[in-house]
């Protein structure tokens, strides 16, 4: 009688202490459950990549854009370069908002540009100057230069009165106002060469210097015809240039993240290494 009932409390004891390990381990799994935590609720989403169309000049503009795309593409953000080779197109692109910025002008042009042709884009940022100069293949000096030389200059408004005023700067002109960009050839008040001054657009001037004495070249496009600036220009402007050139928006996307963060790289010691040891003083970072 003894051992059967040793037995049954034995038993009893067992069914027990394995019932509590099981409710233990229930209560464990619900308690796991509980403090997990949802994968769907909490995982974010990979955020989406963002492209940006940016129209530029290739000559360095593309380049300097083409340079920094890798810091871009680590944020997420691809760089879609349209290049043009004039300076009309990338304004109404952008004005029409095909392109989401450009990259290639001056303030003083897009000040004129905004004036005349109605449109509010706006400056996000200065990135290089290119100093302008004057090239010549007959002439090693301006000394050289005889009287009714035929000097070309670029014929759009702000261009064009920059040109003047270097040519002012270097004795060969006076201006009524040798400060004024919007200075044009009926301001000459003294010209004592009788030079003549041809007026044509600023990408045909590399390939008219073998039909002129003298022409006044954006550095961009010097550079495009492989000119060196700091080497083969007769007289050029100085560092402390005012005409950087700038990154410009519209009003509607200015202030968006990927336009920031585009603006950054386009500022950043990567980008300043870069403009200073491909163009070696030809092109001058503004920042």
């Amino acid at each position: 009688m003894k051992k059967l009932l040793l037995t049954f409390f034995s038993l009893t004891l067992i069914v027990v202490l394995a019932a509590c390990g099981n409710n233990n381990a229930n209560n464990a799994g619900n308690s796991a459950a509980t403090n997990a935590p949802a994968a769907d609720a909490t995982t974010e989403p990979a955020a989406e990549p963002v492209t940006l169309v940016i129209g530029a000049s290739p000559v360095p503009h593309a380049e300097i854009l083409k340079a920094i795309a890798p810091l871009l593409e680590a944020q997420g953000i691809k760089l879609e370069i349209k290049e043009f080779t004039d300076y009309v197109q990338p304004n109404v692109q952008l004005a029409e908002k095909q392109l989401d910025a450009n990259f290639f002008q001056h303030q003083p042009y897009l000040d004129e540009q905004n004036k005349n042709n109605s449109t509010d884009l706006v400056s996000v940022g200065s990135v290089h100057v290119e100093p302008f100069g004057a090239y010549s293949k007959k002439i090693k000096t301006i000394e050289e230069l005889a009287d009714g030389a035929k000097v070309a200059i670029p014929n759009d408004a702000t261009n064009g009165g920059r040109a003047l005023i270097l040519l002012a700067k270097n004795g060969l002109i006076t201006l009524k106002d040798d400060k004024n960009i919007t200075s044009t050839t009926a301001d000459i008040t003294e010209n004592k060469k009788n030079l003549k001054i041809i007026e044509l657009d600023a990408a045909m001037l590399p390939r008219q210097l073998n039909e002129v004495d003298l022409a006044l070249i954006n550095t961009n496009y010097a550079l495009e015809a492989k000119l060196v600036p700091t080497k083969d220009a007769l007289f050029i402007e100085g560092v402390d240039s005012p005409y950087a050139n700038i990154l410009v928006t519209r009003p509607d996307n200015k202030d968006t993240d990927a336009i920031k963060k585009l603006v950054a790289a386009l500022t950043s010691p990567e980008a300043k290494k870069f403009i200073e040891e491909k163009y070696e003083g030809a092109i001058i970072p503004a920042f």
